[in-house]
């Protein structure tokens, strides 16, 4: 996670993260991708069910239940146990997880044991009293997926409407008092919606968004082929800094992340070298103290049948199952050989992300794009778009 209104236009200094000792526990959740200790943010896929039919859903969500599915109980345990072991975050996800009844009450629980909730939705079902309900809880942020403007975004959800209801639904969460925020993917069918999502975050006064690079994982995804080009993806990163630069100059500060390719840290930085050398070097602090990557270290994931992944794109690949053992001893078993070696993955990438002069503040990005592509969990990430130039190896 990279914050493109933060680093680039300067809103977070390094001080602002050494006053909580970078601790987790500590740190408000706008600054959490500094801490130190990395507790896990976990992704928990509370169902599968989802009452839209979207084209390129992760979880392979359906409209009926899975044939295991945690109970309410079951989730209080887990997210108990993720309390006791120092998560701040508890973000439920799915499917779509205001599909599960029980959502406001495993909301209130984790709130209760000290933690953040959170969730990510396609908004649809956030009626006026769910609003209100979610509120009374505590819910601290409301993700909503959008993936363009009208037209396209029901393309993709497969639902005519799912637009209005997606808005319908930021409006009624807003009313209620809870922060909102957008979630975007970016691929090529969609890369030129994104002017129009930055106007509507002007009109709507959203204040976060999230733009998330594709992720692909399984040998042989045809996901890959939805991806931008190298050079188209330099375009996009370099539109989403000038939107969230104008916004900023203009008195309308909106934080905006990119999620998913820490390529990005490196460009922010280089290009701020050429404009401002001394908000450079803060700019490479706070990338420092990010410290790329972190599947498998700050970012974990629990399905609804209760196992555990690295993050929500490794459902091909397990470490245990949170029905015969407690998350905190699955995320932290030092027999299990490759959780170990993600949580140490710079020692172990090659090619040209082990020569990379990032690969501190980048820590080899995603692995399990390399996987589909190159069927090697240790190669390069192929979506990497700096030059060898840029990385220090030409």
């Amino acid at each position: 996670m990279i914050g493109i209104s933060k680093l680039y236009c300067g809103t977070v200094e390094p001080s602002d993260t050494l006053r909580y000792a970078r601790h987790s526990g500590k740190l408000p959740s706008h600054l959490l991708q500094f801490s130190i200790d990395k507790k896990p943010v976990v992704v928990w896929n509370a169902t599968r069910r989802c009452n839209l039919k979207c084209v390129h859903c992760y979880a392979h969500a359906t409209a009926g239940k899975a044939p295991v599915e945690m109970t309410t109980e079951q989730g209080k345990e887990l997210i108990k146990d993720l309390a006791e072991f120092g998560s701040p975050v508890m973000l439920f996800s799915g499917g779509e997880p205001l599909m599960r009844e029980d959502l406001p009450e495993l909301a209130d629980f984790a709130v209760q044991n000290g933690m953040r909730a959170v969730i990510s939705t396609n908004g649809t079902l956030i009626t006026r009293e769910m609003a209100q309900t979610l509120k009374a809880v505590g819910l601290s942020y409301v993700g909503v997926s959008l993936d363009g403007m009208e037209a396209v975004h029901d393309k993709f959800r497969g639902v005519k409407g799912a637009f209005k209801q997606a808005l319908e639904g930021i409006e009624n969460a807003r009313n209620a008092g809870i922060k909102v925020g957008l979630r975007f993917t970016i691929n090529k069918a969609n890369t030129s919606e994104i002017p129009a999502i930055f106007d509507l975050l002007e009109e709507r006064q959203i204040p976060r968004i999230c733009f998330y690079h594709l992720v692909y994982s399984g040998r042989g995804s045809k996901m890959v082929e939805e991806d931008l080009s190298l050079d188209q993806t330099r375009q996009v990163v370099d539109l989403i800094m000038d939107r969230t630069k104008s916004l900023h100059d203009r008195g309308k500060p909106t934080e905006v992340l990119t999620v998913d390719n820490h390529a990005d840290g490196p460009y922010v930085y280089l290009r701020m070298l050429k404009e401002d050398e001394k908000r450079a070097a803060e700019v490479l602090e706070l990338l420092e103290m990010n410290e790329g990557n972190n599947s498998g270290r700050g970012i974990g994931c629990v399905s609804w049948d209760g196992q555990v992944h690295a993050d929500q794109f490794w459902r091909h690949h397990t470490f245990g199952n949170v029905l015969e053992k407690p998350f905190s001893q699955i995320w932290t078993d030092p027999e299990d050989e490759f959780l170990q070696k993600l949580k140490k993955k710079k020692e172990y990438v090659t090619g040209r992300c082990a020569k990379c002069k990032w690969l501190d503040i980048c820590a080899g990005n995603f692995r399990v794009r390399a996987e589909a592509v190159y069927d090697d969990v240790w190669a390069p990430d192929p979506a990497c778009y700096l030059t060898d130039e840029e990385i220090g190896i030409a």
